[in-house]
């Protein structure tokens, strides 16, 4: 049975529910920010292997604020993680993205206020560069599986984190439409950039849920159009997560697993032996 996980999703629990999953078993991961959502379930698919983390807990028992992003990231990098796939529910700000579509996005835009960012701190800085949060090439691999899945699919598109739990007021929708942005969804931000920070390779599915409460001529989003359309688009989600395991680059076609390259602006002299032991997993091969 091979040992190196070849990728990572981070979705609801339903995703690992899926045929041809074999070997499963649960990993209980401990990080230096806390414990993960759950335990890291980890299992075979066509012969590879590959993770799952079920983002708000099992039963979705954490609000999106809630999540401990850094500890979710943190312990698939302790496992040697190198891409992750986000499935995400999010209401669509356009009015050619239907309920039922599933978008690619390129661009995210933070609107959160109250969530950790960084891995960073403690007398250890970093400053990565985001300028496009999600990877180029995994979000082009993913583009190509969910589209062999039949499903209608759209290739970029810029995508707000607002806080939550609440939805939006029209005039918070509207005036994201005025932005520019094209999807909002609760879970994206910092789930993106902390990926970055660990050098893994990170893309999204966006499932289109709703339209948010923008479209005057529908009903405003509940939380009972959102499980619905989850619910129908879990299978493309899980034949599309088959597909890309399948096709996936033996390497890296990108410049992530570079990201901190020359991020890491604390004099080295200066780096206390407690921060470098405590961000090892993600600073290692460059402090030592």
């Amino acid at each position: 049975m091979p040992d190196k996980i070849e990728l990572a999703v981070i979705g609801g629990s339903g995703l690992y529910h899926m045929a041809g999953l074999t070997n499963i078993e649960e990993r209980h991961i401990t990080t230096p920010f806390g414990a993960p959502s759950d335990p890291i379930v980890v299992g075979t698919l066509n012969d590879k292997r590959i993770a799952f983390v079920a983002r708000h807990g099992k039963g979705h028992r954490l609000t999106p604020t809630e999540v401990n992003y850094r500890a979710n990231i943190f312990a698939l990098k302790i496992l040697g993680v190198e891409r992750v796939v986000s499935v995400s529910a999010c209401g669509s700000l356009r009015e050619d993205l239907a309920p039922g579509h599933i978008v690619i996005p390129d661009q995210l835009y933070d609107n959160t206020k109250g969530r950790e960012r960084s891995f960073f701190g403690r007398g250890l800085v970093a400053h990565v560069g985001v300028a496009d949060p999600f990877c180029p090439h995994l979000s082009s691999q993913l583009f190509e599986a969910v589209k062999t899945t039949g499903a209608k699919v759209h290739q970029g598109g810029n995508f707000i984190t607002i806080e939550g739990p609440r939805f939006s007021t029209r005039a918070e929708s509207n005036t994201f439409r005025k932005w520019g942005m094209d999807l909002i969804g609760m879970t994206a931000s910092p789930e993106a950039f902390l990926a970055r920070e660990a050098e893994m390779c990170y893309a999204c599915m966006a499932h289109v849920t709703d339209y948010d409460v923008w479209r005057v001529s529908e009903a405003p989003v509940t939380v009972e159009m959102v499980i619905k359309v989850l619910m129908q688009n879990t299978t493309v989600a899980q034949q599309a997560i088959g597909k890309l395991l399948n096709t996936l680059s033996p390497i890296r076609l990108c410049e992530c697993e570079k990201a901190l390259a020359s991020a890491l602006i604390t004099d080295r002299a200066r780096i206390s032996p407690e921060a470098r032991d405590w961000l090892k997993p993600i600073t290692g091969k460059y402090l030592g």
